[in-house]
């Protein structure tokens, strides 16, 4: 598929009038088309299934390119598999994306592409590793949405508590920062963590939580006693 094509049939599905509600909301001078993301998913499935993983790249990078609202969420819905053989180009063209991050719900969906191709190869930790010191709240702030999936191992191995510590050693090196966003990365990683492991969670809070914003710890401790916030 060409990206005109998928651009325009991306066009044709947009909704009157939402495009300007989303422009609203993101508060991102770039263009929306007013399409639902539901619409979005659906065509991005479609496009999956009839794209051999080359084809899809390709198009996901032209995607991207547009800086379109609903192309870049459709570039990132179109890699978001967990199983791919050779992921390679994948991993390369999402760890491109990075620095391109303006805003939080692109950067989001880019970053669920990004949890597949990490938890398939998890020595993807070091490059991520290296977004934690970024200027960019974005590239920071990603560093700790792609690893999510290390909160929510029911039985995790000795490698995978290891992964999860290092994140943790990540999210402290944060709690100071004084943006809302990385904030808030950190009270949702926190958050996550405490439906597998609350006493982690609790004595992370116990060494960390008066550096970090109260309502960052008040999201972190959601599902733990009050007495969790240390």
């Amino acid at each position: 598929m060409m990206p005109e094509a998928a651009l325009a049939a991306m066009t044709a599905a947009a909704e009157p009038g939402r495009a300007e509600g989303m422009a609203a909301y993101h508060k991102m001078p770039r263009r929306y088309l007013g399409v639902p993301n539901g619409v979005l998913d659906t065509m991005t499935r479609d496009w999956r299934r009839a794209l051999d993983l080359p084809a899809r790249v390709d198009l996901a990078q032209a995607l991207w390119q547009t800086d379109i609202y609903e192309a870049r969420i459709a570039a990132a819905k179109l890699l978001t598999q967990a199983r791919i053989r050779d992921d390679g180009a994948v991993w390369a063209l999402i760890a491109g994306w990075v620095p391109d991050f303006d805003s939080w719900a692109i950067a989001d969906h880019a970053m669920m592409a990004g949890q597949k191709r990490v938890v398939a190869r998890p020595a993807r930790l070091d490059e991520v590793e290296g977004w934690t010191g970024a200027h960019a709240l974005w590239t920071r702030r990603a560093a700790l949405v792609i690893t999510l999936p290390w909160t929510r191992l029911k039985h995790p191995d000795r490698a995978e508590l290891a992964a999860r510590e290092r994140v943790l050693g990540w999210a402290a090196g944060y709690v100071a920062d004084p943006e809302w966003f990385i904030q808030k990365a950190v009270a949702w990683w926190l958050r996550d963590l405490s439906k597998r492991d609350p006493a982690r969670v609790r004595a992370f809070l116990v060494e960390h939580g008066r550096a970090m914003k109260p309502f960052a710890r008040r999201e972190a401790s959601k599902y733990l006693p009050e007495t969790a916030e240390g």
